[in-house]
């Protein structure tokens, strides 16, 4: 989200609207260091007390956590009409949630994967940084 070219059509959001759109959406796409590249999956996700969650299975996202990487997550989305999008990025720290009391009172109950496959690990983001875009939605120069 970077991009040193600034439009009066984009706002920079707020810690609190940012939030509110996460709980908005439902997908997202994580990023972790696999190697020498960057890999970036769609997950579905929860919003839960200032965290998000998200459940994996065994492979390079469940490495990534295992290893103590930094993950970033992004969700995007845009309002009814299609013209106002908007932009989340969550670059944290994240853990596997093990205790039993967490698991029952976290949102991770209402959380179920959608990829067949076993999804047994739930994985917790802490954010260290939290920011957002909204932007009008322009026409394609001609």
């Amino acid at each position: 989200m970077e991009n040193s070219e600034s439009s009066p059509d984009t706002e920079v959001l707020s810690v609190h609207e940012c939030w509110k759109y996460l709980r908005s959406a439902s997908v997202a796409r994580v990023a972790v260091v696999s190697g020498d590249s960057a890999e970036i999956f769609p997950v579905n996700f929860l919003p839960d007390e200032g965290t998000v969650i998200f459940r994996t299975g065994p492979g390079t996202k469940l490495d990534a956590v295992l290893a103590g990487q930094k993950i970033t997550l992004e969700a995007d989305g845009f309002n009814t009409y299609g013209t106002i999008a908007w932009s989340v990025i969550v670059k944290g720290h994240a853990e596997i949630v093990t205790k039993a009391d967490d698991l029952q009172e976290s949102a991770a109950m209402e959380l179920s994967p959608w990829e067949p496959g076993t999804k047994d690990h739930l994985v917790r983001v802490t954010p260290a940084e939290l920011s957002g875009r909204r932007f009008v939605i322009n026409a394609p120069s001609q």
